[in-house]
């Protein structure tokens, strides 16, 4: 008898995960976001940074306000990004010749994902989100690795 419970168990228990709907495509897809999203910096690409990104995608930050001492969140809009992409990289000097991108991803579910990203200089964490069909980048939270450089 506790054979076959343990056995309804397992049984349950894949097809709960099967249910979410995830596939390969969907994290080679969501994995291709986080790429698209570093590497239109790399190449200097703002068509790559517009594929990956939701128009009201949000990037934030904490920075530090110089003459009061006090920490402040600070935010970055899609429109911003797209011309970051254009123009950061245009002398190909804000990159080591072979960057770091490793891309981590921490959660899918149904339609929803979390990601980290690890770059040279920086950790990003996002959310990305699948609408009609398509993966997209709606929130950024990132910092340098040295945090004083904020």
């Amino acid at each position: 008898m506790k054979k076959i419970v343990l056995l309804f168990g397992v049984f349950f228990f894949i097809i709960s995960f099967s249910i979410q709907g995830q596939t390969q495509k969907d994290s080679l897809e969501i994995e291709q976001v986080a790429l698209d999203y570093i590497e239109s910096q790399h190449n200097v690409k703002p068509e790559q940074f517009e594929r990956a990104a939701h128009p009201r995608m949000v990037k934030r930050t904490f920075w530090m306000n110089k003459k009061s001492g006090k920490e402040y969140l600070r935010e970055t809009f899609t429109d911003a990004m797209i011309l970051l992409a254009e123009t950061y990289n245009q002398d190909k000097d804000k990159f080591p010749a072979n960057p770091k991108k490793e891309v981590i991803i921490l959660d899918i579910f149904d339609k929803i994902a979390s990601v980290k990203l690890i770059a040279d200089d920086w950790v990003d964490y996002m959310h990305i989100v699948k609408l009609n069909g398509k993966w997209q980048l709606v929130n950024v939270l990132w910092q340098f690795n040295d945090a004083t450089k904020h």
